[in-house]
């Protein structure tokens, strides 16, 4: 077990977490079974997409590595009009509606642990990409975002007692359709949402 890590950092590409690696001066330290940067006190797991790779790269961090803190970054779809390309929120809530609680039917409700000083949303995991502009109106009802990965990594969490805070920035909305499209939004604004990360959120765990 390596105690040092200070913080860990779940994040499904790394198309998304290119800058943090460059930025934080991160060396790759393994491969398998996931890909891993780090350095003295970060560390950075590249999960995969869904729900199942979230949750094993989750548990695999926090019992390996016993980190203080992990957090959950990356890009999302906006579930509904009013939120643009680029924005960047705090998590405060998340829906898994399409894995219903056995007894009551309705969606699971997970909460991560918050900070203060920072715009909060709501974020709704699905195991499927959202992209019908139907489909992410109906989700619309009962949150701001969609992704693929965050309620999942919540759940571990929980399970290691281990805090869990999470920052998305919005890849795409009802008029991106295309997986091509949201691609090339990640690569425009994920410098952006690593300095954000970087000057906003990393003094308030260092």
């Amino acid at each position: 077990m390596e105690k040092n890590i200070v913080t860990a950092m779940v994040m499904a590409t790394l198309l998304e977490a290119k800058p943090f690696v460059l930025g934080m001066s991160l060396k790759q330290t393994r491969n398998t079974p996931f890909r891993l940067f780090q350095n003295d006190n970060l560390l950075l797991i590249i999960s995969g997409i869904g729900k199942a790779n979230a949750a094993m790269a989750t548990a695999y961090c926090c019992q390996k590595y016993t980190p203080a803190c992990i957090c959950n970054l990356g890009a999302v779809g906006a579930a509904g009009a009013g939120h643009y390309l680029g924005e960047i929120f705090h998590i405060d809530e998340i829906i898994e509606y399409d894995r219903p609680e056995l007894k009551s039917g309705k969606p699971r409700i997970h909460k991560p642990d918050t900070l203060e000083g920072f715009r909060t949303a709501k974020l709704a995991t699905s195991d499927r990409a959202i992209l019908a502009p139907d489909e992410r109106k109906e989700i619309s009802k009962n949150a701001d975002l969609i992704d693929m990965e965050g309620a999942s990594v919540v759940q571990a969490c929980r399970k290691f007692r281990t805090k869990c805070f999470m920052f998305k920035f919005v890849s795409d909305t009802p008029e991106h359709t295309r997986s091509e499209d949201i691609v090339e939004n990640i690569r425009g604004y994920r410098s952006f949402f690593y300095e954000f990360f970087g000057d906003s959120v990393m003094p308030v765990f260092t």
